[in-house]
């Protein structure tokens, strides 16, 4: 048996999960439920679980105001958040597993299944949820990367371009070097598109600051401060040269 922990500041939404885990997942325990940073300390205090489910806005603080009094805490999280864009958009870029309420069954299963297999995040990985929730509007400072083995914090400023290998995607950094992720090009083409990113190609996402010349000849490509030169679809051209005459009025 797991055992687990469920701080959830909406009665329904907790009487909801409770109940679902308890009927889908036998092997799962729980041992304590709460509704706020004070409650969720006074329950932490006296059991640490296996698998603690963490809303992140609570009525008298957040998720991270329990991380902050048990810094020591070993136990998974699952982080609950609101169907919310710039909440889902935070928990990408830093690589953590979230549930969305209203819950969905599969989603729940699959949250508990990497819960089961995965260390508790970093501190650093929490701090760019932290920082990213805190600020919807501002330009994150760092994403992070899921490779097959390990998980690596860039700063967004050192993201040359990124470029599609079936459903990975291989990140070229400042440093010449390479990162494959396991998740696709149009993920990370969403995600980044509103931090000067922009798909020139079906193959390829290039970070804006990083352009020097638009080349017109062969095709039409784009030659990069690194002295690499990207090729630009015929679809893209015209936005391009739009994107290019806006930079340099």
């Amino acid at each position: 048996m797991l055992t687990a922990i469920i701080v959830e500041d909406m009665s329904d939404a907790l009487a909801l999960l409770k109940k679902d885990i308890e009927t889908r997942h036998p092997e799962i325990e729980i041992i304590a439920t709460a509704q706020s940073v004070v409650e969720a300390a006074k329950v932490l205090r006296k059991n640490q679980p296996d698998i603690l489910f963490l809303d992140i806005m609570l009525g008298d603080g957040t998720g991270f105001d329990v991380l902050e009094i048990f810094p020591e805490l070993t136990s998974k999280i699952i982080f609950v958040t609101a169907s919310d864009e710039y909440a889902i958009r935070a928990f990408k870029f830093a690589a953590i597993d979230y549930v969305l309420k209203p819950y969905d069954q599969n989603d729940l299963g699959l949250a508990i299944a990497r819960a089961k297999e995965q260390l508790r995040p970093n501190g650093e990985r929490l701090q760019i949820l932290k920082d990213t929730i805190s600020a919807p509007e501002q330009k994150p400072d760092k994403i992070s990367l899921h490779t097959l083995d390990q998980i690596i914090i860039v700063s967004l400023d050192d993201i040359v371009r990124c470029a599609s290998d079936s459903n990975n995607t291989i990140f070229h950094l400042r440093d010449k070097r390479k990162i494959f992720v396991t998740k696709t090009l149009k993920y990370f083409s969403e995600m980044l598109k509103a931090y000067d990113f922009v798909r020139i190609h079906q193959s390829h996402l290039v970070n804006l600051q990083y352009i020097s010349a638009y080349i017109k000849t062969d095709g039409g490509y784009l030659m990069l401060k690194n002295g690499e030169n990207v090729p630009v679809s015929v679809r893209k051209k015209a936005e391009i040269i739009d994107i290019l005459d806006r930079m340099h009025r």
